[in-house]
């Protein structure tokens, strides 16, 4: 299993402010970027699993939409929030 209890309550306290804090949208902006980056890896070794593919896209459009509704509410969460997962290049 790739994303252990201790893994996700980790992202979850660095991002949304406590392990119990799952809804904040930092916290899940940032548990998406470790799962489209796990799923990457992935394609980059099973090239033709196109249903890894659909779900990733999908992922890529959830985080995206989250990414928009952070933008509009608190533009300085959303720079600071980019540049530590390292979103933008």
């Amino acid at each position: 299993m790739y994303l252990s209890k201790e893994v996700k309550a980790d992202i979850f306290k660095k991002h949304g402010g406590s392990e119990q804090n799952t809804g904040s949208t930092e916290g899940q902006i940032a548990l998406f970027t470790y799962r489209i980056n796990h799923l990457t890896q992935h394609l980059k070794k099973n090239h033709k699993d196109y249903a890894t593919e659909r779900s990733l896209v999908k992922l890529v459009g959830k985080r995206r939409s989250l990414l928009d509704y952070l933008k509009k509410k608190d533009i300085e969460k959303y720079r600071t929030l980019i540049k530590e997962l390292g979103i933008r290049k």
